[in-house]
């Protein structure tokens, strides 16, 4: 059984849906406030789900130590931008102590998050704020971390050699997400289920996993600090970097790796709690990551699916291709695998994933989780 210290899993991820009211506003102030999150975000990723706009919106991903206007894109390399001053102030300006406030935008820009009658979906993290410098590692970071929960924002300045940076988790991370805020490159990842530290995997992709020693100088997390080499991506000289890091905490999140049995009986792979996220990505072969979450669809098959890497609209009618039940202590696949790349149950892949709870099976109050 997984026991956990965190009774609670919404005081530290939850996932708000809302819906656009086409509210406007004047440059710098807010077009409105959407409550409901549970707490104040320090990470909080924002997806139009059906393109009322006319056109598809990017992901966007905003944070306390950046600030929450600046926003940067999973399913693009493009630098960070402030929502403020491009996209007709469209996009998230504050956080709040129980959601975010959002800026009007023009309809079809790709940080517009209140078009009238938009569907809106928002992953929220609770981290520690603005951060405070960490010195940990060669270079000097500033750290946002929640070391209950097991997640950090790390910014620091790249070098353009070898180094390492302070994560301020005081455990090892299982999984990096990691952004050039300054130009135009790639968003490189690392998990514990693609290898060591010379292997890497892109978010803004559909490629599998990749092989380079300059991105993590060959180098896995330590408990500690993360390693980077001089890759552009990770550590380019001058430019602001941000990585996301999350270690494991038993009950509330879980990183790993499963392999697809190409059965509607699919592989189960077990958490130790119901998930209420998880990302999942084929390492195998090309293929899109995708996001299943409890909020957009509340009930098993669980198949409305977004890709972290694609800014299409919400899949809801090929349940063959991403279909998964959520269970009380894991989730189940049930794709059938005919579709050997765009699945998550491909007869012999390997898949990667990233889970947070909405319960634990059991908690330190012994209240067992129930199914949905």
């Amino acid at each position: 059984m997984a026991y956990t210290t965190i009774n609670k899993s919404t005081d530290y991820f939850n996932t708000k849906l809302y819906t656009g009211n086409g509210a406007t506003s004047s440059a710098g102030t807010l077009a409105r406030t959407i409550t409901g999150v549970g707490f104040e975000p320090s990470l909080t990723w924002v997806k139009e789900r059906t393109s009322v706009t006319g056109g598809y919106t990017s992901h966007s991903l905003h944070d306390a130590v950046r600030t929450a206007p600046m926003t940067i894109e999973s399913n693009s390399t493009s630098a960070e931008q402030n929502v403020t001053t491009q996209y007709g102030n469209g996009g998230i300006g504050s956080f709040t102590s129980d959601g975010f406030g959002i800026h009007s935008g023009h309809a079809g820009n790709s940080d517009n998050f209140n078009v009238n009658s938009g569907n809106y979906v928002s992953w929220n993290w609770k981290a520690n704020g603005a951060g405070s410098s960490n010195t940990n590692g060669s270079i000097t970071s500033t750290v946002s971390a929640n070391t209950t929960s097991g997640f950090s924002i790390v910014s620091y300045t790249g070098t353009g050699s070898n180094a390492t940076v302070g994560h301020g988790l005081g455990s090892a991370p299982k999984m990096v997400i990691c952004k050039n805020r300054s130009s135009a490159v790639g968003w490189s990842s690392w998990h514990t289920g693609i290898g060591d530290g010379t292997k890497y995997i892109l978010l803004n992709t559909t490629q599998s996993t990749l092989t380079a020693s300059n991105i993590w100088n060959s180098t896995i997390p330590t408990s500690s600090v993360i390693s980077v080499g001089s890759h552009s991506s990770t550590n380019e000289s001058g430019s602001d970097m941000i990585a996301y890091c999350f270690a494991e905490k038993t009950g509330y999140s879980k990183f790993g790796s499963y392999t697809g049995n190409g059965n509607a009986d699919g592989t189960f792979v077990y958490t130790g709690f119901k998930p209420a996220f998880v990302m999942i990505k084929n390492t195998t072969n090309g293929n899109n990551w995708f996001i299943s979450d409890n909020k957009r669809v509340p009930f098993n098959l669980a198949d409305d699916s977004l890709f972290p890497n694609s800014n299409s609209a919400e899949m809801t009618t090929q349940p063959t291709n991403y279909g998964l039940d959520i269970l009380s202590n894991g989730m189940k696949m049930r794709t059938s695998g005919d579709h050997t790349v765009n699945n998550n149950n491909a007869s012999g892949n390997t898949y990667i994933y990233m889970a947070f709870a909405e319960a634990p099976l059991v908690g330190t109050n012994n209240v067992p989780c129930t199914a949905r």
